[in-house]
C-alpha cells in the first residue's frame, strides 16, 4: 500500500475562533499595559498575538494543495514558520526597552510582548486552555502580584533616601540633576515617569546630613517644578 501523507485541515469556524481568541487574550494583556501607559499598549499586544496565531495557522494548515512525500524528499514541517516567532519577537521587544539616565524602562513590557506571542501561538495551534491560563497568570503577575511583591521586598530592602520631584509636562530632569550636583548630592539612580498630569522624577541619592534640609526648598524654586518631597 503506497504511503499517503497526512495534511491537516481546518474549518473556517475553527480558524476564526483561534484568531479571535488570540486577539481577545492578547488585547487583555495589552489593555493592562495601556492603562499603565507603557511603551506598548493594547493595539501592539493584540497585533502580536494575532500575528503569532496566523503564522501558526499558515505553518500548519495552509499547504493542503501541495504534495508531500518521503519519496520526493518534500516533507511537511508544521513548526518551521511558527518556530521563528520565538526569536523574531525579540526585535520587537527590544524596541520597548528604553534607557533613561541610570535606569532602564520597558523590560516588563518587552516580556509581555514575548509572552503574548506565545499565547497567540498556542491559540493558533488550538491549545485553548493553555492560552487562557497563561493569560490569567500574566494578568495576575502584572497587577496583584506586583503590589504584593513590592510590599514584601520593601521590608528586606535597605532603607535609602528617595527624592521625588514633580514637574510640568514640558519640564526636564537636567536642571534637577545640576542643582543636586551643586548641593553635593550624589545621584545613584533615577527614573522618569510621564502621565497626563505631568512628569515625575524618582531619585535614589546619597546626601550629606548638613545638606538634606536645603534640598527640598532649593529644588522647589526651580522653573517647571511643582512639588518636591522625600520618601524613606
Amino acid at each position: 500500500m503506497p504511503w499517503e501523507p497526512f495534511v491537516p485541515d481546518l474549518s473556517a469556524g475553527e480558524l476564526v475562533l483561534r484568531v479571535v481568541l488570540a486577539a481577545v487574550l492578547g488585547g487583555a494583556i495589552g489593555a493592562e499595559r495601556e492603562i499603565r501607559e507603557r511603551e506598548a499598549g493594547l493595539r501592539t499586544h493584540l497585533l502580536v498575538s494575532v500575528g503569532s496565531a496566523l503564522f501558526t495557522l499558515v505553518s500548519a494548515y495552509a499547504w493542503s494543495d501541495f504534495a508531500f512525500s518521503l519519496e520526493s524528499g518534500v516533507t511537511l514541517d508544521p513548526t518551521r514558520i511558527s518556530a521563528q516567532i520565538v526569536t523574531g519577537i525579540g526585535f520587537l521587544g527590544a524596541g520597548a526597552i528604553i534607557r533613561q539616565g541610570l535606569s532602564v524602562r520597558g523590560l516588563t513590557t518587552a516580556a509581555t510582548l514575548w509572552v503574548v506571542a506565545a499565547i497567540g501561538l498556542a491559540s493558533g495551534a488550538g491549545y485553548y486552555w493553555a492560552a487562557v491560563v497563561t493569560t490569567v497568570l500574566v494578568l495576575v503577575s502584572l497587577w496583584p502580584l506586583r503590589i504584593v511583591a513590592h510590599q514584601l521586598f520593601l521590608r528586606f530592602r535597605p532603607s535609602e533616601p528617595r527624592l521625588f520631584v514633580e514637574l510640568q509636562t514640558s519640564g526636564g530632569a537636567a536642571p534637577v540633576l545640576e542643582t543636586l550636583e551643586g548641593l553635593d548630592v550624589l545621584v545613584q539612580a533615577f527614573r522618569i515617569d510621564d502621565d497626563r498630569e505631568g512628569r515625575r522624577v524618582a531619585l535614589e541619592v546619597a546626601v550629606p546630613t548638613e545638606r538634606r534640609d536645603d534640598v527640598v526648598p532649593t529644588l522647589a524654586r526651580l522653573d517647571k517644578v511643582t512639588a518636591v518631597h522625600w520618601s524613606e
